[in-house]
This record gives C-alpha cells, structure tokens and sequence, in this order.
C-alpha cells in the first residue's frame, strides 16, 4: 500500500503522515526531507542557488524512486502533484489525498514560517495573497486526489478510508 498526502503547505501533510505511518505501522517518507538528504542540500538552497525548475526536476525524479517502495506513507511537497504529471503517477501507483485547509488555517500556520522559499520574507498580507494565489493555481491537480481529507475530520475517518 502506498498512501500520499497532497496539499497546500501548512496543510498539515507531515504531522498526519505521521501519525498515519505510527497507527498503520508502515514506513514514513517525507519527500522534501528525502531530497534534502539525497542531494545533500537544504530546498531553499536549491530555490535560491539554481531555480524553482530545477527543483520540480530533482523532485520528480525523487518521486519515481519512491514510488518503489512498498507500505509506505507519502507526506510530498505541496508543489509535486502539480508538475512533471506527478499526479497522475501517485494516483497510479497508489492513493491519494488531498488534505484540503482553509485559507485561514494555512495564513495562521504559515505567518511565522521563514523555512520555506515561497513565503520567506513576506509580510502577512503577501502570505495571504500567495496562498489565494496559490491555491487558485494548484488545487485542480489537487482535486484530482482519490480522497479529499478537510479540517473538520479526524484520523480515524482518514484511517477508515485507507483501509477500506
């Protein structure tokens, strides 16, 4: 079984995979840590060095590598689904999920973050344009998730999906 959460960042992707990975007993792979790891060099490193491209690259070819792993739950970059037909690949090789957050959650969750490149040293009112902005842009190859997990529900109806 392969389960890969999608979503916006501050979506909350990480903190449910593991959560998800504890109660399923299944391996976790965070695909921006595993980049990181890989290539030996921070994401933001790699915005600010080479290009938001060259990322969707190095990143897609993570993705193909992951994907051969077997009981494995997928926190990815909230970017990912949306290049390279990344989608389409985690809706083939196994489930997906869509943890749809409401602009105010993510605005709240993401006013402090400085660790990501697409928000860092923006003031509060440029988060929340970003995200509107953003979310506009990404959330058609977001709906394209097998399931669509929103703030209101728990684990458990997650769990009851999965393992369905």
């Amino acid at each position: 079984m392969k389960i890969f959460l999608i979503g916006m960042p501050g979506s909350g992707k990480s903190t449910l995979a593991k959560e998800l990975a504890k109660k399923m007993s299944c391996k976790l792979i965070d695909t921006d840590k595993y980049i990181e790891a890989k290539e030996n060099i921070k994401i933001h490193e790699i915005f600010k060095l080479q290009s938001e491209e060259t990322f969707r690259k190095i990143e897609h070819k993570a993705l193909k590598e992951i994907i051969k792993n077997k009981n494995i739950i997928i926190s990815t970059g909230g970017g990912m689904p949306c290049f390279y037909n990344n989608i389409n690949i985690m809706n083939k090789a196994g489930k997906t999920i869509y943890l749809k957050t409401s602009l105010e959650t993510l605005q709240e969750r993401l006013k402090d973050d400085i660790t990501r490149p697409l928000i860092k040293n923006k003031s509060k009112e440029e988060i929340k344009k970003y995200i509107q902005a953003t979310i506009k842009e990404r959330e058609k190859y977001y709906l394209k998730a097998h399931f669509i997990f929103n703030e209101k529900q728990n684990i458990n109806d997650l769990l009851n999906y999965v393992e369905s």
